[in-house]
């Protein structure tokens, strides 16, 4: 009796070493092969995403790109090939994929936002919208990126205030700082001045600018100038702008605005702002109190 339960189960693990058995080892194989390919794939996209001289946001964004597209090759891999060994062993799978199905409903609904952040993150490093050091403006928040990350995105403001956004939030990504910038200057001028003149002594101010050693380096072309922009209530408004290189235009257009402001005053060149008229009303009866400016006094004393 026990020789023939021994020859059953030796020709029952015969039988299914040559069918099922082999389905599970070439399984098994191809696993490792797509696992080996995954890996191998990502390391050679990292470098070509890096390129040849990478930088150090190039290296995180690469890094974080390829961490998440190995991890999902990883699971798709495993998922697949876990359920074809396990119904080759024999196992119903229809029962777990349901379980799985309910669960996987469950954790949608209640991980969405999630979900959202890191689907949004991921295309965010892939498009490279966001890069370590840029200025920028997202969900109504303003500051230097300081982290991109698959989730949030950490910016820190003027005041020094740091900002955790979470990527599913962002909408529209406003970049100040990409690959080149723009200080776009709004001069206004009194009606009786010339404007052929300004726009000429503004050109001066600019070429002087990008003469200065200080400045050279991150001014990128000659100022341009886009005339005359509008006639305001009290002032014709000139439009220039100069193109710098990133973060670098608030500086040159403080020291432009700067020098502009001693030129003007140099040239005699009105720069006009608003004036009020003062009325101090009138009383029902009898007229109103004079008004003594001491200043006024001391000058007519002087005079007399």
């Amino acid at each position: 009796m026990p020789d023939s339960y021994v020859t059953s189960f030796i020709e029952r693990w015969f039988e299914w070493s040559t069918t099922s058995g082999l389905r599970v080892l070439i399984i098994s194989v191809v696993m490792a092969a797509g696992l080996a390919i995954v890996k191998r794939a990502m390391n050679r996209f990292q470098k070509v995403y890096e390129g040849t001289l990478p930088t150090e946001a190039q290296i995180k964004r690469a890094t974080t790109l390829t961490h998440v597209i190995r991890d999902v090759g990883r699971v798709v891999i495993l998922a697949v090939g876990g359920m074809m060994i396990l119904s080759e062993v024999g196992i119903d799978l229809k029962p777990i994929l349901a379980a799985a199905g309910l669960g996987g409903l469950a954790i949608g609904f209640g991980a969405q936002s999630l979900v959202k952040d890191v689907i949004t993150g991921f295309f965010i490093l892939l498009e490279d919208s966001i890069r370590v050091g840029d200025v920028v403006e997202i969900a109504g928040v303003g500051g230097v990126v300081e982290e991109v990350k698959l989730r949030t995105v950490t910016l820190r403001d003027l005041s020094g205030n740091v900002h955790v956004v979470p990527n599913g939030v962002i909408d529209k990504v406003k970049n100040m700082t990409k690959v080149y910038a723009f200080y776009l200057f709004e001069v206004g001028i009194a009606y009786r001045e010339d404007v052929d003149e300004v726009m000429a002594v503004l050109r001066d101010i600019a070429e002087e600018l990008r003469r200065d050693p200080q400045f050279t380096e991150d001014i990128l072309e000659p100022l341009e100038m886009l005339g005359v922009d509008q006639f305001a209530d009290s002032a014709v408004i000139i439009k220039c702008r100069i193109k710098t290189r990133p973060i670098k235009q608030w500086r040159v257009g403080r020291e432009m605005n700067r020098r502009i402001k001693k030129t003007f005053d140099a040239k005699g060149i009105e720069i006009p702002f608003p004036h009020q008229t003062i009325y101090w009303g009138e009383p029902k009866q009898g007229t109103p109190p004079p008004l003594y400016v001491a200043g006024m006094e001391q000058t007519q004393q002087a005079s007399h």
